[in-house]
């Protein structure tokens, strides 16, 4: 069996007609077989028993040998079954080269007899290896001003494989410049040469890039490829270029030195020395222009050099040459036109003029205190001011003109209020950021007498007690005027009252010049327990503003009375005389002493003591009502004449007293009789005075209680109502004002804002000389009942008994209060009663 790759050829050295003869004779026998290279270990090449026609058991038997000096290694022989096996790899280029033919030979031995056999095995060439250039990359340099039709060598390829499975053609890529062609030697190899058909530009293209392919013949074919770069040589053929003829170029002024301005970029198509640029500024430039700028040569840069001013030069225009290095020197020219951008560097500068330093208070406003003139150097918006002062003063900004404002007034003015203003005036650009200017002016506020004279209080309440000296300082009022100088400058002077009865304004005076009021002549509290006057204030104003005020004076009693006896009549001995009978038993009231005291309050309260007695056993004195009564019932061996000394006196300090002595005789019987008759009708009568004094103290006490009642309801309305303080205070504080109509209290509804009281006498009417007095039963303690009653509350005109305020009076309602409300007191005889 032969590989169906290759093919057998069998040849026999010596052939003879007859088997035994070929057994006896032969020694010598050759086989050839035809395989591929690159068979894989293993394969079989061919079958030596089924070659010679033998038993493989017959082979085994002749002792089968490869003898050692043949290419044994390649192949190897099975045995078993006679075939010849590939043993290792076979390349026919590693064995063979380009030769056409390529032979192994292996041989063998069997003995009995001893037989040599020799086999050739004819290698064929398979397409396995590619044509190879001897590098993949080739680099070409041309110069530029080559003539077309040049040719340039490229090395070949080479391919191992012969025959048709060995090189056979080149492929060159497309080229617009380059042609291939291709050479053939007698040995049958080729060489690809590069002919140049059209003329090369290295401004156009600089390098170009071929593809060389080499092709075998094989089936597929094979094939390998070499880059080829052709770098294309310059001349200085080419001008510098600029991207375009001039530059535009916007730089602020405020730019710092060695700023980039532009870079300048000039290109030549050409390269090397003949492609290198530098740059100089033109001759036609000004020698001042290369104090601003600077230029770099190599890499063509400007930069800022000096300082930029947009108010002084806006515009620069700069002339640059670009000249490269080759031979001859090429050169091009462009403009750089440098627009110098504004930026907000200069502040404005404000100029005032025209400048009031005093304004009167009363001016009206838009009253013009100043010009201000502003002035921005810069342009456009960063020239563009404002003027403005701060908002919360009474003055503003009033724009008249570009570049020109007027401060005015905005407001009225009170130079009370603020005598003097800073205003600080601010003029700011619309530059980003903007720039301003700050100035500070003073303004004096002129005075103008719009002030009046305002008293320190609203009411003067002054207490004084009677009996002062002549010319006693009785206050002193006070007025202020916020104005200044003669605005300020204060008289004071007392009205002269029609209406005053009494004529309290010709027992004082006052100092125009302090306020201070002095009494002219002593006071009596017993004559006037109360009077009122007014003050005028003026300042000197032109006109003179001028103000009231109310002086209350409230004269406080002092103990200057001593007590008086009105009843029984009293001699001008200090004696009095009265009779009683014998038969008077005890604790029988045998006479009453009745004394009044002009003096007020504790001045006069009296007691009454006894002193002496004839007889001490049988009289004493009850000591606040003046009840003589008998300690026991009078006999008939007590003496007809007693004479008793008492004392009434007074509870002032020092207190002061009074004595009587009376007389007191004791009838016999045959006189009781008419004497009797004269008690009974005294008894009744003193029964009678008794009553009216019960009725009448009932009388009160109802009209209290209603009253109380009324203003409890009336408080608490005020309550409900949110009323002022004083409302509620008044519970515990305020005494009931009214008196009795019809049975009832009523009460004035001015009268809410105001504690207020009134004294009622026996009938129910207010005396009107604001002494008011109460009547109590002989039995009580208290002689006189007192009220609260401010001196702005009169009595009403239209309707009796109503009391109503003062209209001249006005008190804040925090100031009420018990302190300030002076007590009005008296007392009365209680024979008044009658």
């Amino acid at each position: 069996m032969i590989h169906p790759a290759g093919y057998r050829v069998l040849q026999v050295g010596i052939l003879h007609l007859f088997p035994l003869w070929l057994l006896v004779n032969l020694t010598y026998a050759q086989f050839r077989y035809s395989i591929p290279e690159e068979l894989n270990r293993g394969e079989i090449v061919g079958n030596i028993a089924k070659d010679l026609g033998t038993d493989v058991a017959k082979l085994v038997a002749a002792n089968l040998q490869v003898l050692s000096d043949s290419d044994s290694q390649y192949f190897s022989v099975n045995v078993n079954n006679g075939a010849i096996l590939v043993n290792d790899r076979i390349d026919r280029e590693l064995l063979c080269g380009q030769s056409v033919s390529c032979i192994l030979n292996l041989k063998f031995a069997i003995e009995n007899p001893v037989e040599v056999y020799r086999i050739e095995v004819e290698i064929l060439d398979i397409n396995d290896n590619s044509p190879r250039f001897q590098s993949e990359e080739l680099t070409l340099k041309i110069n530029e001003l080559a003539s077309p039709g040049a040719r340039f060598l490229i090395p070949n390829a080479q391919d191992p494989d012969i025959g048709s499975n060995a090189l056979q053609e080149y492929h060159l890529s497309p080229s617009e410049n380059f042609a291939l062609i291709v050479k053939k030697r007698a040995d049958g190899s080729k060489f690809p040469e590069l002919v140049l058909e059209k003329a090369l530009d290295r401004e156009q293209t600089a390098v170009h890039h071929l593809v060389l392919k080499a092709e075998d013949g094989g089936v597929p074919c094979r094939s390998s490829t070499m880059q080829i770069t052709i770098i294309v040589l310059d001349a200085n053929d080419n001008h510098p270029a600029f991207d375009q003829p001039s530059y535009n170029v916007q730089l602020k002024e405020n730019a710092p030195k060695n700023s980039l301005v532009i870079k300048l970029n000039a290109t030549d198509l050409d390269e090397g020395p003949n492609g290198e640029i530098e740059y100089f500024f033109s001759s036609h430039n000004s020698d001042a222009l290369s104090n601003i700028f600077q230029l770099n040569s190599e890499i063509g840069e400007i930069r800022v050099l000096g300082n930029l001013d947009f108010e002084e030069i806006s515009v620069y225009e700069i002339d640059i040459e670009a000249r490269d290095k080759g031979s001859p020197i090429m050169e091009e020219h462009c403009s750089v036109i440098v627009h110098i951008i504004d930026v907000n560097d200069n502040t404005p500068e404000m100029t005032i003029s025209a400048f009031s330093s005093s304004v009167p208070e009363d001016s009206p406003p838009g009253t013009v205190v100043a010009v201000i003139t502003i002035k921005d150097k810069d342009h456009g918006d960063n020239g563009r001011v404002q003027c403005q002062v701060d908002k919360n003063l009474p003055f503003t900004v009033r724009e008249d003109f570009e570049h020109q404002f007027s401060l005015i007034t905005s407001d009225h003015l009170d130079r009370e209020s603020v005598s003097e203003y800073h205003i600080t005036i601010t003029a700011k650009d619309m530059g980003n950021p903007p720039l301003s200017t700050v100035k500070v002016i003073s303004v004096v506020v002129s005075d103008v007498n719009d002030n009046t004279p305002r008293f320190v209080e609203p009411v003067y309440e002054v207490f004084v007690e009677e009996n002062n000296k002549a010319g006693e300082l009785l206050c002193t009022v006070s007025a202020t005027d916020p104005d200044l100088d003669q605005n300020s400058r204060l008289s004071y002077s007392i009205l002269q009252n029609p209406k005053d009865d009494y004529g309290s304004t010709s027992h004082i005076y006052i100092n125009s010049e302090n306020g201070q009021v002095y009494l002219k002549f002593p006071l009596d509290y017993e004559r006037i327990n109360y009077f009122q006057f007014q003050i005028e204030v003026s300042d000197a104003g032109s006109p003179p503003l001028k103000n009231k005020t109310v002086v209350h004076v409230f004269v406080l009693d002092q103990n200057d009375n001593s007590p008086v006896v009105v009843f029984p009549v009293v001699g001008a001995n200090s004696v009095a005389q009265c009779k009683i009978p014998r038969s008077t038993g005890p604790n029988v009231m045998v006479s009453k002493i009745s004394a009044v005291d002009h003096d007020s309050g504790r001045n006069a309260w009296l007691s009454y003591n006894l002193l002496e007695a004839t007889d001490p056993t049988l009289f004493s004195i009850v000591m606040r009502t003046g009840e003589i009564k008998t300690k026991r019932a009078i006999q008939d061996v007590d003496p007809t004449l007693h004479e008793l000394l008492l004392l009434v006196k007074d509870s002032g300090e020092p207190c002061l007293s009074t004595s009587v002595t009376v007389m007191m005789t004791l009838e016999d019987k045959d006189l009781e009789v008419s004497q009797g008759v004269k008690d009974h009708s005294k008894k009744r009568n003193i029964s009678s005075l008794t009553l009216y004094l019960i009725v009448c103290l009932i009388v009160i006490s109802v009209i209290s209680l209603i009253g109380l009642a009324a203003l409890g309801i009336k408080i608490h309305k005020c309550e409900n109502k949110n009323f002022p303080l004083c409302c509620r205070q008044s519970q515990k504080k305020a005494v009931v004002a009214g008196s009795k109509l019809h049975g009832t209290f009523q009460l004035h509804p001015s009268l809410c804002n105001t504690i207020i009281g009134v004294r009622v006498d026996c009938a129910g009417n207010i005396p009107s000389n604001r002494r008011v007095r109460t009547c109590f039963s002989p039995v009580s303690d208290i002689s006189e009942f007192m009220f609260m009653r401010p001196p702005h509350v009169t009595a009403s005109s239209s309707s009796p008994g109503i009391l109503v305020p003062d209209p001249n009076f006005s008190i804040a309602s925090n100031e009420v209060s018990s302190q300030n409300l002076p007590l009005l007191e008296t007392k009365v005889k209680q024979d008044e009663c009658h």
